[in-house]
Protein backbone atom coordinates (compact mmCIF):
# COMPACT_ATOMS: atom_id res chain seq x y z
CA UNK A 1 0.00 0.00 0.00
CA UNK A 2 3.28 2.37 -0.04
CA UNK A 3 2.96 5.28 -2.75
CA UNK A 4 6.07 6.61 -5.11
CA UNK A 5 5.55 9.49 -4.16
CA UNK A 6 8.31 10.84 -1.14
CA UNK A 7 5.93 12.55 1.35
CA UNK A 8 2.95 11.22 2.57
CA UNK A 9 0.53 13.51 4.85
CA UNK A 10 -2.25 12.15 6.78
CA UNK A 11 -4.94 14.06 8.08
CA UNK A 12 -8.20 14.03 9.89
CA UNK A 13 -10.61 14.64 12.71
CA UNK A 14 -9.48 13.47 16.36
CA UNK A 15 -10.08 9.63 16.44
CA UNK A 16 -9.68 9.16 13.14
CA UNK A 17 -6.67 6.85 13.75
CA UNK A 18 -4.68 9.10 11.85
CA UNK A 19 -1.33 8.41 13.97
CA UNK A 20 -2.17 4.74 14.07
CA UNK A 21 -2.54 5.01 10.14
CA UNK A 22 0.91 7.06 10.12
CA UNK A 23 2.96 5.36 12.44
CA UNK A 24 1.68 1.55 10.07
CA UNK A 25 2.80 3.30 7.28
CA UNK A 26 5.89 4.58 7.81
CA UNK A 27 6.83 0.84 9.51
CA UNK A 28 6.06 -0.89 5.92
CA UNK A 29 8.15 2.43 4.43
CA UNK A 30 10.77 1.62 6.30
CA UNK A 31 11.22 -1.71 4.68
CA UNK A 32 12.31 -0.34 1.18
CA UNK A 33 14.90 2.35 2.46
CA UNK A 34 15.18 5.03 4.78
CA UNK A 35 12.02 6.71 6.75
CA UNK A 36 11.44 9.43 9.21
CA UNK A 37 8.16 10.43 10.77
CA UNK A 38 7.18 13.88 11.90
CA UNK A 39 4.58 14.87 14.45
CA UNK A 40 2.84 17.94 13.48
CA UNK A 41 0.28 17.85 15.95
CA UNK A 42 0.72 21.25 18.16
CA UNK A 43 -3.61 20.99 19.36
CA UNK A 44 -2.29 17.77 21.20
CA UNK A 45 0.43 18.35 23.70
CA UNK A 46 1.41 14.63 24.19
CA UNK A 47 2.24 14.29 20.81
CA UNK A 48 0.98 10.36 20.16
CA UNK A 49 2.94 9.54 17.51
CA UNK A 50 6.13 9.68 20.37
CA UNK A 51 4.19 6.69 21.90
CA UNK A 52 5.40 4.92 19.30
CA UNK A 53 8.99 5.95 19.29
CA UNK A 54 10.21 2.17 20.86
CA UNK A 55 8.88 0.46 17.34
CA UNK A 56 9.98 3.04 15.21
CA UNK A 57 13.64 2.96 16.48
CA UNK A 58 13.55 -0.95 16.13
CA UNK A 59 12.26 0.09 12.43
CA UNK A 60 15.26 2.55 12.11
CA UNK A 61 12.67 5.02 11.68
CA UNK A 62 13.80 8.67 12.57
CA UNK A 63 11.04 10.31 14.63
CA UNK A 64 10.80 14.46 14.37
CA UNK A 65 8.69 15.24 17.04
CA UNK A 66 8.30 18.32 19.59
CA UNK A 67 10.48 18.60 22.69
CA UNK A 68 7.44 18.85 24.67
CA UNK A 69 6.21 15.38 23.74
CA UNK A 70 5.20 13.22 26.39
CA UNK A 71 5.75 16.22 28.81
CA UNK A 72 2.56 18.05 30.90
CA UNK A 73 4.10 21.26 29.25
CA UNK A 74 0.46 22.55 27.38
CA UNK A 75 2.23 24.94 24.93
CA UNK A 76 2.28 24.54 21.51
CA UNK A 77 5.45 24.61 19.87
CA UNK A 78 6.74 22.38 16.27
CA UNK A 79 9.97 20.30 16.13
CA UNK A 80 12.58 22.66 15.13
CA UNK A 81 14.20 20.29 12.64
CA UNK A 82 10.70 19.26 10.39
CA UNK A 83 12.52 21.42 7.55
CA UNK A 84 15.31 18.92 7.32
CA UNK A 85 12.56 16.26 6.55
CA UNK A 86 11.14 18.36 3.67
CA UNK A 87 14.47 19.49 2.47
CA UNK A 88 16.44 15.99 2.29
CA UNK A 89 15.21 14.28 -0.54
CA UNK A 90 16.75 11.13 0.14
CA UNK A 91 14.21 9.78 2.83
CA UNK A 92 10.70 9.05 2.92
CA UNK A 93 8.80 11.53 4.80
CA UNK A 94 5.94 10.50 6.53
CA UNK A 95 3.53 13.63 8.36
CA UNK A 96 1.24 13.30 11.10
CA UNK A 97 -0.86 16.53 11.04
CA UNK A 98 -3.01 17.77 13.81
CA UNK A 99 -6.58 17.08 13.62
CA UNK A 100 -9.34 19.49 12.25
CA UNK A 101 -8.35 23.09 10.66
CA UNK A 102 -6.88 23.94 14.07
CA UNK A 103 -3.96 21.41 14.25
CA UNK A 104 -3.52 22.00 10.23
CA UNK A 105 -2.50 25.66 10.29
CA UNK A 106 0.79 24.22 11.70
CA UNK A 107 1.40 22.24 8.22
CA UNK A 108 1.32 25.61 6.55
CA UNK A 109 4.55 26.94 6.92
CA UNK A 110 6.33 23.55 5.63
CA UNK A 111 3.46 23.69 2.87
CA UNK A 112 5.43 25.58 0.04
CA UNK A 113 8.50 23.32 0.06
CA UNK A 114 6.42 20.54 -0.01
CA UNK A 115 4.19 21.82 -2.67
CA UNK A 116 7.44 22.85 -4.61
CA UNK A 117 9.26 19.64 -4.65
CA UNK A 118 5.41 18.29 -5.49
CA UNK A 119 6.81 14.70 -4.52
CA UNK A 120 3.63 14.19 -1.93
CA UNK A 121 -0.05 12.83 -1.21
CA UNK A 122 -2.31 13.86 1.41
CA UNK A 123 -4.88 11.57 2.76
CA UNK A 124 -7.73 12.23 4.73
CA UNK A 125 -8.48 9.20 7.46
CA UNK A 126 -11.96 8.77 7.92
CA UNK A 127 -13.80 6.78 10.69
CA UNK A 128 -17.66 6.51 10.05
CA UNK A 129 -18.02 5.26 13.47
CA UNK A 130 -17.11 8.55 15.12
CA UNK A 131 -20.04 11.00 16.53
CA UNK A 132 -18.92 13.79 14.59
CA UNK A 133 -17.98 11.85 11.03
CA UNK A 134 -20.44 9.35 10.25
CA UNK A 135 -21.57 11.06 7.13
CA UNK A 136 -19.65 11.77 4.13
CA UNK A 137 -21.51 15.18 4.24
CA UNK A 138 -19.48 15.59 7.65
CA UNK A 139 -16.00 14.30 6.40
CA UNK A 140 -16.41 16.67 3.02
CA UNK A 141 -17.14 19.59 5.26
CA UNK A 142 -13.70 18.81 7.45
CA UNK A 143 -11.68 17.85 4.64
CA UNK A 144 -12.57 21.27 3.32
CA UNK A 145 -11.51 22.99 6.65
CA UNK A 146 -8.34 21.12 6.83
CA UNK A 147 -7.27 21.43 3.75
CA UNK A 148 -7.69 25.10 3.45
CA UNK A 149 -6.04 25.37 6.67
CA UNK A 150 -3.23 23.42 5.66
CA UNK A 151 -2.57 24.76 2.48
CA UNK A 152 -1.83 21.89 0.59
CA UNK A 153 -5.03 20.08 -0.59
CA UNK A 154 -6.23 16.57 -0.41
CA UNK A 155 -5.17 13.68 -3.16
CA UNK A 156 -7.08 10.43 -1.40
CA UNK A 157 -9.04 8.72 0.82
CA UNK A 158 -8.22 6.26 3.72
CA UNK A 159 -10.75 4.50 5.40
CA UNK A 160 -10.36 3.58 8.90
CA UNK A 161 -13.35 2.73 10.17
CA UNK A 162 -13.56 0.84 13.06
CA UNK A 163 -14.93 -0.08 16.58
CA UNK A 164 -11.28 -0.46 18.17
CA UNK A 165 -11.32 -3.69 19.54
CA UNK A 166 -14.60 -5.02 18.26
CA UNK A 167 -14.13 -4.14 14.93
CA UNK A 168 -15.46 -7.35 12.92
CA UNK A 169 -15.39 -7.83 9.07
CA UNK A 170 -19.43 -6.48 8.65
CA UNK A 171 -17.69 -3.69 10.43
CA UNK A 172 -15.39 -3.09 8.10
CA UNK A 173 -17.64 -4.28 4.92
CA UNK A 174 -20.48 -2.08 6.23
CA UNK A 175 -17.83 0.79 5.55
CA UNK A 176 -17.09 0.50 2.41
CA UNK A 177 -20.70 2.39 0.89
CA UNK A 178 -19.64 5.05 3.22
CA UNK A 179 -16.17 5.63 2.03
CA UNK A 180 -17.18 5.10 -1.55
CA UNK A 181 -19.90 7.80 -0.76
CA UNK A 182 -17.40 10.22 -0.19
CA UNK A 183 -15.06 9.19 -2.87
CA UNK A 184 -17.88 10.03 -5.25
CA UNK A 185 -18.92 13.55 -3.44
CA UNK A 186 -15.32 15.05 -3.52
CA UNK A 187 -13.83 13.29 -6.37
CA UNK A 188 -10.82 11.71 -4.46
CA UNK A 189 -9.96 8.17 -4.58
CA UNK A 190 -10.26 5.40 -1.39
CA UNK A 191 -6.23 4.77 -1.46
CA UNK A 192 -6.54 2.35 1.39
CA UNK A 193 -8.77 0.66 3.66
CA UNK A 194 -6.87 0.52 7.11
CA UNK A 195 -8.46 -2.77 9.26
CA UNK A 196 -6.73 -4.74 12.14
CA UNK A 197 -4.26 -7.50 11.11
CA UNK A 198 -6.23 -10.51 12.30
CA UNK A 199 -9.35 -8.97 10.38
CA UNK A 200 -7.67 -8.77 7.13
CA UNK A 201 -7.63 -12.34 5.88
CA UNK A 202 -11.23 -12.34 5.89
CA UNK A 203 -11.42 -9.25 4.04
CA UNK A 204 -9.54 -10.67 1.16
CA UNK A 205 -11.21 -10.49 -2.10
CA UNK A 206 -14.05 -8.48 -0.77
CA UNK A 207 -12.24 -5.06 -0.49
CA UNK A 208 -9.30 -3.54 -2.62
CA UNK A 209 -6.18 -1.64 -1.06
CA UNK A 210 -6.38 -3.61 2.36
CA UNK A 211 -4.03 -2.14 4.76
CA UNK A 212 -3.50 -4.19 8.26
CA UNK A 213 -2.51 -2.57 11.24
CA UNK A 214 -0.53 -4.05 13.55
CA UNK A 215 1.13 -0.90 15.69
CA UNK A 216 -1.43 0.85 17.99
CA UNK A 217 -0.69 4.09 19.24
CA UNK A 218 -2.66 4.69 22.62
CA UNK A 219 -5.38 2.00 22.07
CA UNK A 220 -8.92 3.45 22.65
CA UNK A 221 -7.66 7.05 22.26
CA UNK A 222 -6.76 7.45 18.89
CA UNK A 223 -7.63 4.41 16.73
Amino acid sequence: MTATERVTLFAGHYGSGKTNVAVNYAVALSRSGPTAIADLDIVNPYFRTKDAEKVLKENGIRLIASDYAESNVDLPALPADAYSLIDDRSVKAVIDVGGDDRGALALGRYAPGIKAENDYRMLLVVNMYRPLTSTPEDCAVIMRETQQAAGIDFTGIVNNSNLGEETTADDVLRSAEFANGLSKLTGLPVVMTAVEKSVAPRLEGRIENIFPIEVYVRQGIDR
